[in-house]
C-alpha cells in the first residue's frame, strides 16, 4: 500500500475523520496559470495530452503553486472517441470538433474497439510518470467522461445549445444509442481500471451533459451506464466520484450507482443534499466558479458559507461546482485554498 504524505482527500472520500476539509479544483491544471501557459506555448493541447512529460508537468503545477490536496491527471475526456477512430481537433475559442460525427448505423460501424493499454497508453504513461514525480505528496485522480456525455460530443460533433442531433438519435434510434452507450461503458470501465492499475488513487466520472436530459431520459440514457461502469471498475479501495452537472433529481438513485462520492454543481444546496443522502456517500463541491472573480473578502465569506452548508463532520471534499475559469487571477485561487485550509478546521474538532 502506497504511503502518502497527505491523504486527506482519500480519507474524506471514504468519510473517515480528517483534521480539515481537503480541497482540489476541477480544471486546476489549466489556462489560468501562467506556468501552464508557458508549457502550452511550446505545444498544442492534444500534444500536451499525448506527451507524458508535459502532462505530468502541468498536472503537478497546481500542487506546487496553488497548494491543493490532490492532483488530477492532465488529459481530456475526448481521448476515448478519438481512440475509437474519430478525428478530433481542438479549436481555440470554439472548443473540440469532430469532423465525422456519428449520426447513423453506418457511421457507428466505423468506430474501432479500444484497448486502453494500447490506444491510450500515453495517458497511462503520463499517470506513471506523474506518480513518480509526485513522490507520494498527494493522491492522483484519474477521470473519464460518462457514456452519455461522450456520446453527446460524438453525435453533435461540437458544442451545442440545444443538443438536437443527440436528441434525434435517442428518440428516433434508441437501439443504436443504447448500443453505443453500452460499448462506451465497457471502454470507460477498462480505461479507469487501467488508470488505477497505473497508479491513480481515485477516479472521477464527469457527466457534464447529464443535465440536458429530462428526468426520465436521464434514468434511461445516463444513469444505468454509470452504474455499469462503477460495477466493472477493477479496484481495491480506490474511491469513485460521480459528478453529474445540472442534475438535481434522482439523488438517491445516483447514490445507488456505487459511487463513493457525489460531486455537486453550485446550483445545489450542499446541506440539503447531505440531509437527503445521509452518510451513504461523501459529497464534493460546490462553490460557484465565478466567485473567484470577486475580492478576497467575498471569496472567504463564500468559502465559510459552503463549509457551514455541509456542517460539521467528515465526508466533504471542497471543490468548485464546475471548472476554474481561464481568466481567473491565480492569486484568488491560492487564497481560496488557503481559506479552506484555515476555516475548515473548526468543522472537524470532534
Amino acid at each position: 500500500m502506497e504511503k502518502l504524505k497527505n491523504d486527506l482527500f482519500l480519507r474524506a472520500c471514504k468519510r473517515q475523520p480528517v483534521e480539515r476539509t481537503p480541497i482540489w479544483i476541477m480544471r486546476q491544471a489549466g489556462r489560468y496559470l501562467p506556468e501552464y501557459q508557458a508549457v502550452r506555448a511550446k505545444a498544442d493541447f492534444l500534444t500536451m495530452c499525448k506527451t507524458p512529460e508535459l502532462a505530468a508537468e502541468v498536472t503537478i503545477q497546481p500542487v506546487d503553486i496553488i497548494g491543493v490536496d490532490a492532483a488530477i491527471i492532465f488529459s481530456d475526456i475526448l481521448v476515448i472517441p478519438e481512440a475509437m477512430g474519430m478525428q478530433l481537433e481542438m479549436h481555440e475559442g470554439k472548443g473540440p470538433v469532430f469532423y465525422n460525427p456519428i449520426r447513423s448505423e453506418s457511421d457507428a460501424k466505423q468506430l474501432k474497439k479500444v484497448v486502453p493499454e494500447k490506444e491510450l497508453e500515453y495517458v497511462l504513461d503520463a499517470v506513471r510518470l506523474t506518480k513518480k514525480e509526485l513522490d507520494g505528496r498527494v493522491p492522483l485522480i484519474g477521470f473519464s467522461g460518462s457514456p452519455w456525455t461522450l456520446l453527446t460530443y460524438m453525435v453533435e460533433g461540437r458544442g451545442s445549445k440545444n443538443f438536437s442531433e443527440v436528441k434525434k438519435l435517442i428518440y428516433n434510434n434508441s437501439k443504436l444509442a443504447h448500443r453505443l452507450l453500452n460499448d462506451l461503458s465497457d471502454v470507460i470501465a477498462d480505461y479507469l481500471s487501467a488508470k488505477i492499475e497505473a497508479g491513480c488513487n481515485a477516479v472521477q466520472i464527469f457527466d457534464t451533459w447529464g443535465g440536458i436530459l429530462s428526468q426520465k431520459d436521464f434514468l434511461e440514457f445516463s444513469l444505468p451506464y454509470v452504474q455499469k461502469i462503477i460495477s466493472q471498475i477493477k479496484r481495491k479501495d480506490e474511491p469513485v466520484i460521480f459528478f453529474a452537472k445540472g442534475v438535481h433529481h434522482n439523488l438517491e438513485k445516483m447514490v445507488d450507482t456505487g459511487a463513493d462520492v457525489l460531486g455537486l454543481d453550485w446550483t445545489m444546496n450542499l446541506g440539503e443534499v447531505r440531509k437527503r443522502v445521509g452518510d451513504r456517500v461523501a459529497l464534493q463541491g460546490n462553490l460557484d466558479p465565478t466567485v473567484l472573480y470577486a475580492d478576497r473578502n467575498y471569496i472567504k465569506q463564500e468559502v465559510i458559507s459552503v463549509l457551514q452548508s455541509f456542517g460539521e463532520g467528515n465526508g466533504h471534499i471542497f471543490n468548485l461546482g464546475h471548472g476554474v475559469l481561464p481568466d481567473v487571477d491565480p492569486e484568488n485561487v491560492k487564497a481560496l485554498v488557503r481559506f479552506v485550509k484555515e476555516e475548515s478546521k473548526i468543522f472537524h474538532c470532534s
